[in-house]
């Protein structure tokens, strides 16, 4: 069982909490994870900074151009990464583009995971058509390699990601980039329905959450609920990172309401 399994085994519903590695410095990253893990989340990613992050909006995006700027490379990611596992238990899971992770070689990036405690990898412009080889090098350093779904995807690729993805399947909201949002697809249940019916992996939801209100509508129908983008603004707005903590743990409480309720 891998630690990601582990999670869904011993909670109801998980928090996932993201942060650009790097943004606004190598000391906040080091210091807002064990924040995040405190405050409720049970998985944190940790997004390697790209110069292309078409996945990603307008706070992500600049996040990882700042993080670039600061001379942030996969390699000082994995760093992060080791020395995070020294002061908190929560699991790890990289969130990056291919490119990077080819240039530093797929089995050499595989293996400093495996040596940094990471968990698991989210690329998330690797097609599972075409992720073959690092699924085999995933497995063989024992990482969870996680595919994504979004409202547009096909019934054949839903049960191609079934077949394909460990640790959880990432369930993207919307058709489109990050960003935080005033309100979620009226879809949802449908898309969450559709990927239910064909797929045994815990469902995590991402890509808007930025209230309370609207883990709290995710967690009802998905077993994650995956925040990015409020919490690299609220880093933004706040130094002291309590803001962080504060927000966190209200997601952490409206969800918890809900498995009190069921």
């Amino acid at each position: 069982m891998s630690r990601l399994d582990n999670v869904f085994r011993q909670k109801n519903k998980a928090l996932i909490g993201y942060v650009t590695v790097g943004y606004p410095s190598i000391e906040a990253t080091l210091e807002v994870v064990p924040i995040l893990a405190e405050s409720g989340c049970d998985i944190v990613e940790l997004g390697i900074p790209f110069s292309d992050p078409l996945a990603d909006g307008t706070t992500i995006q600049q996040a990882s151009y700042h993080a670039l700027q600061n001379g942030v490379t996969p390699k000082l990611c994995l760093d992060v990464a080791a020395e995070l596992g020294q002061k908190t238990d929560v699991p790890l899971v990289f969130m990056g583009y291919y490119n990077p992770v080819l240039h530093h070689g797929a089995e050499a990036f595989c293996r400093d995971c495996a040596a940094a405690d990471v968990s698991g990898l989210i690329i998330p412009d690797l097609p599972p058509e075409e992720g073959g080889e690092l699924e085999a090098l995933t497995a063989e350093y024992n990482l969870d390699l996680i595919y994504l779904l979004s409202p547009t995807s096909t019934p054949q690729r839903i049960q191609l990601v079934a077949q394909k993805s460990r640790g959880f399947i990432y369930l993207v909201s919307v058709t489109g980039v990050t960003g935080a949002r005033t309100s979620l697809p009226a879809d949802l249940e449908s898309f969450i329905g559709r990927v239910r019916a064909a797929a045994e992996q815990p469902l995590c939801l991402g890509f808007g959450i930025s209230t309370p209100q609207q883990a709290q509508q995710v967690a009802r129908l998905a077993d994650g609920v995956i925040v990015g983008s409020r919490i690299i603004q609220l880093m933004d707005e706040n130094n002291d990172l309590s803001s962080v903590g504060d927000f966190i743990g209200q997601l952490r409480r409206a969800i918890d309401d809900i498995c009190s309720d069921s």
